[in-house]
């Protein structure tokens, strides 16, 4: 079955054929770095991390670019107002962003460049559309002409009018139409600059993501990706200046992931319902808010809300302690299995991943090899038949194995996994431990109440008590 995606271009599902056989370029844009990346950025991030991962486990190279902003108003400001230089802002914040994006699993792109390192780059591509006539200077500044292209408006799918009536634009007076966008902007006493023919100056934000496309992977690419508020303007500007000026078509499949809601509102700053990645981790493993931002298909909206995470949470340990019991009473880590069956039980997990990568699909499968497998355990246990299902086992660990690569998610040792749920209770765990060793000894001398009265008071606190033959175990509450 081939790849389908869904081109916000043409607004509908297309096979999927890059320009050059086994071989994809994808570029994504990356964050504006002026603050800490929230919990939308980690949305977009971890949704074309997995797209990433699952080209490459098809058999493409993938030459994945994903840039960082490194000059932008935003981070001007944030320097004027720390009375500090925007190079410093960037930096700071670029990384705290590769930290963020490595504590949820996402894998490095093949380049990261900076904007401020594609400077010439950007000048001879305004320089170029000057002379195609689709760019004209203004004291210093460079703007580009919209209605001088006449595909203006394609991907957003409004006629220019429209747009121009609809968008909030910056008025300046100086441009031929309101709609005309900055190419290059004048500097302004205490902002950074580079010289230009046009004099002292920095780029527009949209002539950056250009330029670096351009740049690292060629005139005509096969995915460009973002969240669906940049579908316009910022993904209508890169088409119109860099189609303006190639003469080639751009971009062959936009893909665009959905918003993050907070308990069903629009995340903004206004609202002040900015949710940090770095706060939202404190509380919960990495592990679960990636698989929370993978329980939607990425074009959807998601809802964020602590009853969400929690289900995140109840999956995770459902799936880990299945494994966990796969490998320790079944022995499964050495059992070979022959390569043919793990394709035939990957078949729906693949196809639902070759449907435009429905992540939301996919674990559901995976979940289905959960469910198979405890009644394996089930019924083996029953029966004192351990023996013979072990292959069976072992080929459900092998879907486990290739699903979690590409998902970035099931991919932990048991024990690690329930070691970074258990760091983020408040009881410490040499007192849980004593506590279980104290009603141990009371259930030996039969004081039950005493038993009794430590199982409640750790259950208050979130720690379950499990008695198994092995002995007694504990377990964080997922609620």
């Amino acid at each position: 079955m081939p790849i389908r995606v869904y081109n916000s271009l043409t607004r509908r599902k297309e096979e999927f054929k890059p320009i050059e056989p086994g071989e994809v370029r994808m570029y994504v844009c990356g964050p504006t770095v002026y603050d800490l990346s929230h919990i939308g950025h980690a949305r977009s991030a971890v949704a074309f991390d997995v797209i990433y991962r699952y080209l490459r486990y098809r058999g493409y190279r993938v030459r994945y670019t994903r840039n960082y902003t490194d000059v932008d108003d935003k981070i001007i400001k944030r320097a004027m107002d720390e009375g500090t230089d925007s190079s410093m802002v960037a930096e700071r914040y670029i990384k705290a962003f590769d930290e963020d994006m490595a504590c949820l699993g996402v894998e490095t792109p093949t380049y990261t460049p900076r904007a401020t390192e594609s400077i010439k780059k950007m000048i001879e591509i305004i320089s170029g559309l000057i002379d195609r006539g689709y760019a004209y200077t203004v004291d210093g500044d460079v703007f580009f002409c919209v209605r001088r292209f006449n595909d203006y408006g394609k991907l957003s799918g409004k006629n220019i009018d429209e747009l121009a009536s609809g968008a909030r634009i910056e008025v300046d007076e100086r441009k031929k139409d309101p709609l005309d966008f900055a190419l290059w902007k004048k500097s302004k006493p205490g902002e950074p600059w580079w010289d230009s023919p046009w004099g002292r100056g920095r780029p527009g934000w949209h002539i950056e993501c250009s330029a670096m496309c351009l740049e690292w992977l060629g005139e005509t690419i096969d995915i460009h990706g973002g969240g669906k508020d940049l579908i316009f303007p910022h993904h209508e500007n890169e088409i119109a200046q860099s189609e303006a000026l190639t003469g080639r078509p751009f971009v062959r499949y936009w893909l665009h992931n959905g918003f993050v809601n907070i308990d069903k509102v629009k995340m903004s700053k206004s609202l002040g319902n900015i949710l940090n990645i770095r706060d939202v981790v404190r509380v919960h493993t990495p592990e679960a808010v990636r698989f929370f931002l993978l329980s939607s298909h990425y074009r959807s909206p998601i809802d964020y809300t602590a009853s969400s995470l929690r289900e995140a949470e109840k999956a995770l340990d459902r799936f880990y302690t299945t494994l966990k019991r796969m490998e320790e009473d079944f022995g499964i880590n050495n059992t070979s299995v022959r390569r043919t069956d793990v394709e035939e039980r990957m078949k729906p997990v693949v196809d639902a991943m070759d449907d435009d990568f429905n992540t939301a699909e996919a674990i559901g499968y995976v979940f289905e090899e959960v469910n198979r497998a405890n009644r394996l355990m089930d019924m083996a246990g029953n029966r004192g038949m351990k023996g013979e299902w072990r292959e069976e086992l072992a080929i459900i660990r092998e879907v486990f194995r290739e699903a979690g690569g590409f998902l970035g998610v099931f991919s932990r040792r048991p024990e690690e996994y329930f070691d970074d749920v258990r760091s983020r209770i408040t009881v410490p765990v040499e007192e849980i431990e004593r506590l279980v060793d104290e009603r141990n000894r009371a259930r030996k001398e039969k004081n039950f109440e005493l038993a009794d009265r430590i199982r409640d008071g750790l259950r208050k606190q979130g720690i379950i008590l499990e008695d198994t033959p092995k002995g007694t175990i504990w377990k964080v509450r997922i609620e």
